[in-house]
């Protein structure tokens, strides 16, 4: 009975992640969020299961997340669809629960890439900042905490 509450717990975790599917990350997908998000702030961030430094932005976009809970955050995983549940799990891990979850599947990824940001060659991690006027900037590898919340603030999102 004492393992009861630890699986009570698994299940409303993988629960969470049900309600909100990862989605497939195709041609099209990257025009499909930016759309969608039409005149407000936001993040796209391009990361892997395997990457260290993408795990690193994954923990300061959770704590960022709880401190800035307008953050509008984009997920999308550079692995494959049949890690999907790998991918849920790492999410899960890093609390990002309300951030939208993609990953890829095209496994023509350098077409996927190029759709995204011609100039980008497949480094993760991969960060893109959006402002309300649909202009980007891009950060390849590891973000840091002070600029992105220069940026939250810069963009009109408060605590």
């Amino acid at each position: 009975m004492k393992w009861l509450p630890a699986l009570l717990l698994c299940l409303s975790a993988t629960c969470a992640f049900a309600a909100q599917e990862i989605k497939p990350f195709v041609r099209g997908s990257h025009q499909q969020i930016i759309a969608a998000r039409t005149g407000k702030p936001f993040v796209i961030a391009f990361w892997s299961l395997t990457c260290t430094n993408c795990r690193d932005d994954l923990a300061l976009f959770g704590k960022l997340a709880k401190k800035y809970r307008n953050l509008n955050l984009v997920l999308v995983a550079t692995d494959t669809p049949e890690q999907k549940q790998e991918i849920a799990n790492t999410l899960q891990h890093y609390r990002l629960g309300r951030g939208e979850p993609w990953v890829f599947a095209d496994s023509y990824t350098e077409r996927l890439r190029f759709e995204v940001d011609p100039q980008w060659y497949g480094e993760l991690p991969r960060t893109y900042f959006f402002d309300a006027a649909g202009h980007s900037t891009a950060v390849s590898g590891k973000i840091d905490r002070d600029q992105v919340e220069r940026w939250i603030r810069e963009n009109g999102k408060s605590r």
